[in-house]
C-alpha cells in the first residue's frame, strides 16, 4: 500500500512552505512552547499529540483567542467521552467571527451567490451591523442563554447573521435545509425545542421556485415551544399571520453585545443521520468550535485575510457551520444557494470564477460528474485565484486526483479531507506543506492522535483498519441533546473500544504518513457527502400499503461512484408497476428530500433480520461489495439465512 504511489501528484515549492501559516506558526511554536523547530509537519504533528495542552495553549496565543475570563489550565479532564476544556474560561464564538470589521471595515465578508452566478456582496460592517440588531431583538424576544433558535433556511446572508446573532446572545443554533420535508424537520427540532424559527417562503433550485409555505405552516403547528417565528421572504410573499419581517428585525443601527458565556456552554446542535431512529442532537461547544476551526481554517486550510473560501454545502450539512467559520480567519466567505449543476455541470467552477475563490470546496461526487461530463473548467474557465481544491463527502477516487490534476492546473494543492457531523471538522486531509499523493488524504490533522486498529485494538499500519482517535479533540460533542445519563453518546462512539474514538470508517495510515479512507464501517447512508438514515426512508416507503417492509443499503462502488438500491417486499397481491415504483420515489421526494430518492427500486421475497427482530444493513452492504456469505455474516445471528443468498447472487449478477 505505502509504495502504490511513489511519486507524488504534486509537490508544494519551497515559497509556498515558507509561507505556509503552518510553517511560521511551527518555527513560532518551537520559540513560545518546546515544539519542534525542524522536521516539518511530522515532527509537528508528533508534538501535538504528545503534548496536547502545550499545543492547545499555542493555538490559542497564536490565533489571539480573547478569554473574557482566564482559564486555570488547558485541559481539565482528558477521559473520553467528558473532556473538560480550558475550564474557568469565558468567551464568545461569534465576537471572534467578526472581529475583522475592525480592520476590514468595506470589504466583503460574505459573497453571496444564487443561480444567476452574480455575486453580491455583504461587507464587515454591514454583516457586524445586522448581527447587533438581530442580536437586540432576540434579547427583547426574551431569548437568553441556553434557550435554542432554529432555521429553516437556504445558504443565504440571512442565514449566517441568524446564526452569529444567536451565538452572540449566548443561545444555541439549530439549521435544516428547506428542500427537508416537515418531519425530517420536525424529527430534529422537536428534540431540542426552539423558541425562535427563522424561515423562508420558499427556496430556488435548478431554475425553478419551491414553495414551502405548507411545510412553515405544519412546522408552525408542530413546534408548541416556539415564541415567534421570523419571515424571509426569498420568493417575495407576504409574512404569513402572527410572523415577524426580517427586515423589521435587523433595520436597527446597533453594535453588538456579546455574552461572554464559558467555554463548554453549547454553540449550535447538529444532527446524526437516524440510521438506527431519531437523528442524534450532538452539541458543540462555542470555545471548542473556536480553537478546532482556527486551527483547521487556518493552519491546515491556510486561510486568511484576503483569501476567499468557497464550499458547495447547504445549511443541513456540517460542512455548512464550517463554511461559516471561515469568519474566524477574517476569510470572505462565498454563500452559494442553488443546485450545484445548474444550469450545466460546470456552474460550480462559473462561481469560483467569478467569485476569485482561493479555496475551492467541492463533494467528490460532483469531481466525478465534471470528469463524466468532460467539463474542462481551466479551459472554460478563468481559475488563476484558485490555490486549492477540496473535497469531501466521500473518498476522492484516484480518477478524481488525476482528473482536477489534467484539467484546472499542473500546480494545484488538491485536498481530500475526512471527518464527521460528530466533531464538525476533519480527522485527516488538508496539509498545506505536504505533498499530495493520488488517492491519499495528505495526513492526519494537528492535535488529533488518528490511528487504524484491528478488532483487538492493535494499531496497523498499511492495513484497513477502523478509524479511531485516542485523544480528545476539542469539538468533539459536549454531549446528546435528550441523552441525560451519556449512555446514547457513549454508545455511538466509545462501545467498541473503551475511553477511544471509533468513528465507523474503514482507513489505512500509510507508512509514509498519508491516510486513505475506504467508506463506512457501518451501514450509515452516505450520498454526495451528506449522511442520511434508513430510518426516514423506512417510515415513509412503509405507509404504502403495497409494501410490506423495506432495506436500503448505500454501496461505494470501486470507480468512485455511490449505488444506493431500495429492497422491497411487497404486500400480498401487490406488483411493482410504473405507477407503484413512481409513488414510491414521489413518496420519498416529497416527505424527504430528492437526495433520498433510490438509484433503483428491486423486489425481493424477503428482509433479513437479526433473531431480536432488528434489519440486517451491514451483511446486506458487504454481500453487496462482494464479500463471501460465510465472511459477511455470522450465521447463527440471521433469522433465514436463505434470504441473504439473494443478495449474494444480486451481487455477482452485477459484478
Amino acid at each position: 500500500m505505502s509504495t502504490a504511489n511513489p511519486l507524488p501528484l504534486w509537490q508544494p515549492d519551497p515559497q509556498r512552505i515558507a509561507q505556509a501559516q503552518i510553517t511560521k506558526f511551527q518555527s513560532w511554536a518551537a520559540e513560545h512552547h518546546g515544539a519542534p523547530a525542524l522536521g516539518g509537519y511530522p515532527t509537528l504533528h508528533r508534538w501535538s499529540v504528545d503534548e496536547l495542552e502545550a499545543f492547545w495553549k499555542a493555538v490559542t496565543q497564536w490565533f489571539d483567542v480573547r478569554f473574557t475570563s482566564p482559564y486555570a489550565r488547558v485541559l481539565g479532564d482528558r477521559s473520553m467521552p467528558g473532556a473538560e476544556w480550558f475550564p474557568g474560561a469565558t468567551l464568545n464564538y461569534a465576537e471572534h467571527a467578526l472581529r475583522a470589521a475592525a480592520t476590514r471595515a468595506d470589504e466583503p465578508a460574505l459573497l453571496h451567490v444564487d443561480e444567476t452566478h452574480e455575486p453580491c456582496p455583504v461587507t464587515w460592517t454591514e454583516l457586524r451591523r445586522q448581527v447587533g440588531a438581530l442580536a437586540a431583538e432576540l434579547r427583547a424576544l426574551g431569548v437568553r442563554p441556553g434557550d435554542r433558535v432554529s432555521g429553516y433556511l437556504p445558504n443565504i446572508p440571512q442565514a449566517v447573521v441568524a446564526l452569529l446573532a444567536t451565538a452572540a446572545v449566548g443561545a444555541v443554533w439549530t439549521s435544516c435545509a428547506p428542500d427537508f420535508g416537515a418531519r425530517s424537520v420536525l424529527d430534529r427540532f422537536q428534540q431540542v425545542e426552539p423558541v425562535v424559527l427563522f424561515t423562508v417562503d420558499g427556496y430556488r433550485y435548478g431554475g425553478k421556485e419551491h414553495d414551502r409555505r405548507d411545510v412553515v405552516t405544519e412546522l408552525r403547528r408542530e413546534l408548541p415551544t416556539l415564541r415567534a417565528v421570523v419571515h424571509i421572504p426569498l420568493l417575495g410573499t407576504e409574512a404569513p399571520e402572527g410572523a415577524l419581517e426580517w427586515s423589521d428585525l435587523t433595520s436597527a443601527d446597533v453594535d453588538p453585545v456579546f455574552e461572554p458565556v464559558p467555554f463548554d456552554h453549547p454553540l449550535w446542535v447538529l444532527y446524526s443521520s437516524g440510521t438506527t431512529g431519531l437523528p442524534k442532537a450532538i452539541v458543540q461547544s462555542q470555545g471548542g468550535i473556536l480553537v478546532e476551526h482556527l486551527k483547521q481554517l487556518g493552519l491546515h486550510c491556510d486561510l486568511g485575510p484576503g483569501d476567499r473560501f468557497f464550499w458547495y454545502t447547504s445549511t443541513g450539512w456540517m460542512m455548512w457551520n464550517f463554511l461559516v467559520s471561515g469568519l474566524l480567519t477574517g476569510t470572505t466567505v462565498i454563500l452559494y444557494d442553488g443546485s450545484p449543476g445548474y444550469p450545466d455541470t460546470g456552474a460550480q467552477w462559473r462561481i469560483a470564477e467569478r467569485t476569485g475563490a482561493t479555496l475551492f470546496g467541492t463533494s467528490a461526487a460532483y469531481v466525478m460528474a465534471c470528469r463524466k461530463a468532460e467539463v474542462h473548467p481551466s479551459r472554460d474557465f478563468d481559475l488563476s485565484t484558485v490555490r486549492c481544491v477540496a473535497t469531501t463527502g466521500s473518498p476522492l477516487p484516484p480518477d478524481g486526483f488525476r482528473w482536477l490534476h489534467d484539467e484546472v492546473r499542473e500546480d494545484l494543492w488538491i485536498a481530500s479531507v475526512s471527518g464527521g457531523t460528530d466533531v464538525c471538522s476533519c480527522f485527516a486531509g488538508a496539509v498545506p506543506t505536504l505533498p499530495v499523493h493520488i488517492g491519499e488524504l495528505q495526513a492526519p490533522c494537528l492535535g488529533t492522535d488518528l490511528q487504524s486498529w484491528d478488532p483487538n485494538g492493535t494499531p496497523l499500519i498499511d492495513e484497513v483498519g477502523e478509524l479511531v482517535v485516542t485523544n480528545p479533540m476539542p469539538s468533539m460533542p459536549i454531549h446528546f441533546w435528550n441523552d441525560p445519563d451519556g449512555s446514547r453518546y457513549h454508545d455511538s462512539y466509545f462501545a467498541v473500544y473503551p475511553g477511544v474514538w471509533r468513528h465507523g470508517d474503514w482507513i489505512t495510515l500509510t507508512s509514509r504518513g498519508s491516510v486513505i479512507i475506504h467508506g463506512r464501517s457501518d451501514s450509515t447512508l452516505n450520498r454526495q457527502g451528506v449522511r442520511m438514515g434508513s430510518a426516514d426512508i423506512y417510515e415513509a416507503v412503509e405507509r404504502l400499503p403495497e409494501i410490506k417492509e423495506s432495506l436500503v443499503i448505500g454501496v461505494e462502488q470501486p470507480d468512485g461512484g455511490y449505488w444506493m438500491p431500495l429492497f422491497v417486499q411487497l404486500a400480498p397481491g401487490a406488483v411493482l408497476d410504473d405507477a407503484l415504483l413512481d409513488r414510491i420515489k414521489r413518496t420519498i421526494r416529497e416527505q424527504l428530500s430528492p437526495r433520498h430518492v433510490p438509484d433503483e427500486v428491486i423486489q425481493v421475497p424477503g428482509i433479513p433480520h437479526t433473531l431480536t427482530g432488528k434489519r440486517i444493513e451491514v451483511p446486506v452492504k458487504r454481500l453487496l461489495q462482494g464479500t463471501p456469505l460465510d465472511k459477511a455474516v455470522n450465521p447463527g445471528s440471521v433469522d433465514d439465512l436463505d434470504l441473504l443468498r439473494f443478495y449474494e447472487e444480486l451481487a455477482r449478477k452485477r459484478a
